[in-house]
């Protein structure tokens, strides 16, 4: 059960902040750029550290780094509930994200070690991937009650009991788990792989305020590619690297990795603009923003449950397709629904997209185990994740550059621009599933 509940933290921080950026624009005089560091600097680092976050489970043991990760992401949550000024919330993210990567790869490996029998396995697993759904839908709403009644500060200050609770647990419940001390730890690798995504991120998010031809903008974007190039080159000359480069041999985990980062860009890009929008054009409260979301992630969370049934008989790339053009369709369809400036006009699209991306994100995930050998599933899931989180981290930047300008016309045109980018992915990830992905694969169980 600590376990599940380290997950549910970190879905719930993922989503929990989105209802809360208005008050942040009041409580420190926010910019756009200033709300979007507030949820990037959460995704930055968990998808940068995801991948050593494994690593180090394996190395030192997996229940260790868990303990590890949940003590960071706790006293970082308080922290956030105490800053006093912008930089110093945007710092507590930084480090509540490394606590939120140390937790969830490793919580999958104190299941595996504190539940040998296959059966019992999978009902533990049930729990854990039930409890994160719960988190996820659960998010928006949590959040509009705690920021409407107790002040955003309550949002993470919320996680202190949690984390107690999940600490408490883990050490009673949770059995040692092995430690590999000949498992090399790739620090070059991670390095590069943190410095490129920072660089990126810093120039995407700034070039709203400075321009593109600003020479620190110009310098993030060249310090990224030179980050990229340095990382490729030491993963494909380390013995045991953080990213074994073998993997993208298999096209089918390619399409499932790029997939992953389009899908995540139109979500997390969604959440944002439209947190914003029902707070500044519709002038919903928190509460009722959190209400407003509620649909869609009860939808996200049982169409995933649907999806994991239908894949063994509709098969993978017809699931990858269907997913992507029916959330390609709905993203359409809020732009003409906007005009309106009705939340009942936006039930519908906003359903159909949430339902696409739920039957893609499990199948992309069987795509990935199915894809390569059973030994490297874990590094595979991990590079998964991963890229998911990237792709968040690129959509709220783009999305958050487009919507700058706060003018009512303005940011309703930026609403509509982040709307087509994200039909775009949609539609391109759609077009290599259905000509790139294996028309018969043999697909894990689901």
């Amino acid at each position: 059960m600590g376990s599940a509940l380290g997950f549910a933290v970190v879905l719930l921080d993922v989503s929990v902040v989105n209802v809360a950026l208005d008050a942040f624009r009041d409580g420190f005089s926010a910019s756009v750029v200033g709300l979007e560091w507030i949820v990037n600097a959460y995704t930055l680092t968990f998808a940068a550290l995801l991948l050593m976050a494994g690593a180090l489970g394996d190395r030192f043991g997996a229940r260790k780094i868990f303990l590890a990760g949940f003590v960071l992401f706790t006293l970082a949550s308080l922290a956030c509930g105490l800053a006093s000024t912008l930089t110093a919330l945007i710092g507590a993210r930084i480090v509540q994200g490394a606590g939120a990567a140390l937790l969830v790869p490793n919580s999958l490996s104190l299941i595996r070690h504190a539940f040998p029998d296959h059966e019992q396995r999978s009902r533990a697993l049930g729990l854990w991937s039930a409890t994160g759904g719960i988190a996820l839908a659960a998010g928006p709403l949590a959040g509009g009650l705690l920021v409407a009644h107790f002040g955003w500060r309550s949002i993470f200050l919320i996680n202190l009991p949690i984390g107690l609770i999940g600490l408490t647990m883990t050490l009673r419940f949770a059995p040692p788990c092995p430690a590999h001390a000949q498992r090399k730890l790739d620090v070059p690798g991670q390095t590069a792989a943190f410095v490129a995504l920072a660089a990126l991120a810093i120039a995407l998010i700034e070039a709203g305020n400075l321009g593109w031809t600003h020479p620190r903008i110009v310098g993030a974007l060249l310090t990224a590619v030179v980050g990229t190039l340095a990382f490729v080159a030491i993963e494909a000359k380390q013995a045991d690297p953080m990213l074994p480069l073998a993997l993208f041999r298999s096209r089918d985990f390619k399409i499932a990795s790029v997939s992953g980062i389009f899908v995540n860009f139109a979500y997390y890009g969604l959440i944002f603009v439209f947190s914003l929008f029902f707070q500044w054009q519709l002038k919903l409260t928190p509460e009722q923003t959190g209400l407003a979301f509620l649909p869609m992630t009860v939808v996200l969370m049982l169409a995933n449950i649907i999806a994991s049934r239908l894949i063994t008989r509709l098969g993978a790339r017809r699931l990858m397709v269907a997913g992507q053009a029916l959330a390609a369709l709905g993203y359409l369809l809020l732009i003409p629904a906007l005009v309106a400036d009705s939340y009942a006009m936006l039930i519908v699209p906003m359903l159909m997209a949430a339902s696409g991306i739920a039957l893609v994100v499990p199948t992309m995930t069987n795509i990935t185990l199915s894809s390569v050998d059973p030994s490297r599933s874990g590094i595979a899931s991990a590079v998964l994740n991963t890229a998911r989180q990237v792709g968040g981290m690129l959509g709220v930047a783009v999305c958050g550059y487009l919507i700058r300008d706060t003018a009512p016309s303005a940011f309703a045109h930026g609403i509509q621009l982040s709307l087509l980018a994200a039909v775009a992915l949609l539609v391109l990830g759609g077009l290599l599933s259905f000509f790139g992905l294996e028309r018969r694969r043999k697909l894990v169980a689901a």
